[in-house]
């Protein structure tokens, strides 16, 4: 009977160290529990910035470069002068003028004179009909070229008045085109000497297509439709610069163009940011992100846990015996290092995060928890 006992003990125990074997046979693989967050989704786009105004300065009469008088790169005021042209040409012009408007003041002295003497003679029938209406037509001839000839005069000085070229706005000015000695004003010199821009608010152009267009219209209309404030209910804009950095201040769309393009078949879109350091210049290429859909529980979890074949994304799930399930899934919004599952994931499936290629249909393994630190904490 102890020998019987005996027997029956080490066969136990060996089926229970044949057990153990077999569960540290299993691969541990790091998984990760997919959660749903309340989130709103957005579209992000690419677009190009510029300034509240970007003027052009411009050189309106040609001649030689005489000055500059602003430091390139540096903040001019409004009426600041920036650039004078040798006015020598001009002076002259304006002197001629001169001379044209006293020339047709002395002619127009005499026929004045002539009509006065001519008038009194001419209700006595002293003298003949025709010599008043010529008396009559210089007066009114001579006093129509002194219009003329001041007219010129005025225009001359206003010419004169171009060598001088003064800033329109406050604002930021930039790299002169032209230098002291240049000849502008005329093609192929140059005419845009300089850019001045107003830089305390920053407006983005970017485009859409049209079924984009289509959806943020929707969306926006359900949100007028919900009673909310005005402030509220204004669309909030996000500006991300090459770098990842978020621009601090939240934007707001100003108007979307009149036409769709037939070229590219987008709309172009202007939205607007407070800048007041500043820190954003023209010509700066920037992403928006712009809210299209109200906030909704969503499944997500990491991108590194897809996998992309043609087009089409599949994962692998751990069931509840710690099978291995590959299954094709739908994505949504990508947000930074997680994505927005559409569709084929539930919440609090298991879905493997790493060792991808360690595992197959079918397959028993040993589901580690795995937390993972997603970037979108330290946005």
């Amino acid at each position: 009977m102890r020998n019987i006992a005996l027997v029956l003990l080490i066969i136990t125990a060996l089926v229970s160290c044949n057990n153990k074997k077999a569960q540290v046979g299993l691969p541990d693989i790091p998984v990760y529990t997919a959660k749903t967050e309340n989130i709103a989704l957005h579209k992000e786009f690419v677009g190009q910035t510029y300034g509240l105004f970007d003027i052009s300065i411009r050189a309106r009469v040609d001649g030689y470069l005489e000055g500059i008088h602003f430091d390139e790169g540096g903040n001019v005021k409004k009426g600041q002068l920036l650039y004078s042209i040798d006015p020598a040409p001009l002076n002259a012009k304006v002197a001629e003028a001169l001379s044209v408007v006293a020339q047709a003041k002395t002619n127009l002295v005499k026929t004045e004179s002539d009509y006065k003497r001519y008038k009194p003679l001419a209700e006595t029938n002293a003298v003949s009909q025709s010599d008043y209406d010529a008396a009559l037509a210089n007066f009114g001839a001579a006093k129509a070229s002194l219009e003329a000839a001041e007219a010129s005069l005025d225009y001359a000085k206003i010419q004169r008045g171009y060598t001088k070229i003064y800033s329109p706005i406050n604002g930021l000015i930039g790299r002169s085109q032209a230098k002291v000695g240049d000849y502008v004003g005329r093609e192929p010199n140059p005419v845009v000497l300089n850019t001045v821009s107003r830089l305390d608010t920053i407006l983005v152009q970017f485009h859409l297509t049209e079924l984009q267009y289509l959806s943020i219209i929707n969306f926006a209309k359900a949100r007028e439709a919900v009673k909310n404030t005005r402030e509220q209910q204004k669309a909030e804009v996000e500006l991300f610069f090459a770098d990842g950095s978020r621009h601090p201040y939240l934007g707001k769309v100003d108007f979307v163009g009149r036409n769709v393009d037939p070229t590219t078949g987008t709309l172009m879109v202007q939205t607007s940011f407070p800048n007041p350091e500043e820190l954003v210049r023209p010509g700066q290429f920037a992403k928006l992100r712009l809210t299209i859909e109200n906030p909704n529980d969503v499944v997500i979890i990491p991108i590194k846990c897809l996998q992309e074949v043609q087009g089409k994304y599949n994962l692998y799930v751990v069931d509840a015996e710690d099978k291995v399930e590959y299954r094709s899934v739908e994505i949504g919004q990508t947000l930074m290092d997680m994505v927005i599952i559409s569709s084929g994931l539930n919440e609090n499936e298991r879905v493997v995060m790493e060792g991808l290629n360690r595992v197959r249909t079918g397959m028993k393994v040993a589901p580690k928890e795995k937390e993972f630190k997603s970037v979108r904490s330290n946005q």
